[in-house]
């Protein structure tokens, strides 16, 4: 199986939907699945979201289905808090400057959610909820996850596409590779429609380990010849 982590277009926060630039993204998006097509499409409830699915829903004439658990909002009522050393400041607590908890989180191990800016929004809780809807939605798909691998239940060739957000999908990808997620959100990043592509590989052994194409590629970007920033604003 593959499986693709796609985030949302260059957004309208409010209302929730995408800017021009963020729909000509989308479309670049429907063009790419079109080559090799989706067996499955899947959209968080947030309607940049599903606008960013909706050209490849129509090229593929397929309907996505909304997982409520993908929801941006369930993970900014679990990540976000008001900063008391910025003012106050509504913002994601691993969206900070990573040097401000990186050291102390890894040095915590399996309790990184016991320093700042952890401490002050209920990340642990959050975290463990995407666990546990991760591994329901991926024994659906038949991979059963057991400790450090999944026993592959219904092997399968599928290519999945998951239409998510920054905030969700870096939470979910440190989940789904195993990587401790103060690792990941400080070290890495997910840009405007970008597409992280992982392969479920099928071995003769039952069990599987997820293994990462690409991480947050634009290649569709580039090949629709729209111009392109990161979300930050880098120009490459």
């Amino acid at each position: 199986m593959i499986l693709f982590v796609v985030r949302h277009g260059h957004p309208i926060y409010d209302p929730d939907t995408l800017t021009p630039k963020g729909m000509r993204q989308a479309e670049a998006l429907g063009k790419r699945f079109s080559v090799h097509g989706l067996d499955r499409v899947y959209s968080s409830p947030n309607g940049r979201a599903q606008e960013t699915a909706r050209p490849t829903c129509e090229m593929l004439e397929k309907e996505a289905v909304i997982l409520d658990w993908t929801s941006e909002n369930h993970a900014a009522r679990d990540f976000m808090f008001h900063n008391p050393e910025d003012n106050g400041r509504y913002c994601w607590s691993f969206g900070m400057d990573p040097c401000r908890y990186r050291e102390e989180a890894i040095a915590l191990g399996d309790k990184w959610y016991e320093t700042f800016p952890f401490t002050h929004c209920n990340a642990k809780a959050g975290f463990e909820r995407i666990q546990r809807e991760s591994d329901a939605f991926l024994e659906s798909l038949g991979y059963k996850h057991e400790g450090k691998h999944y026993r592959i239940i219904n092997p399968s060739e599928e290519r999945v596409a998951v239409f998510c957000h920054y905030g969700f999908g870096t939470t979910w990808l440190a989940h789904l590779l195993d990587i401790p997620p103060a690792i990941f959100w400080s070290t890495f990043t997910l840009t405007h429609s970008s597409v992280t592509t992982i392969k479920f590989n099928n071995n003769k052994s039952g069990l599987t380990t997820p293994q990462v194409f690409t991480l947050s590629d634009v290649s569709h970007i580039y090949a629709d010849r729209l111009p392109f920033e990161y979300s930050d604003g880098t120009k490459l």
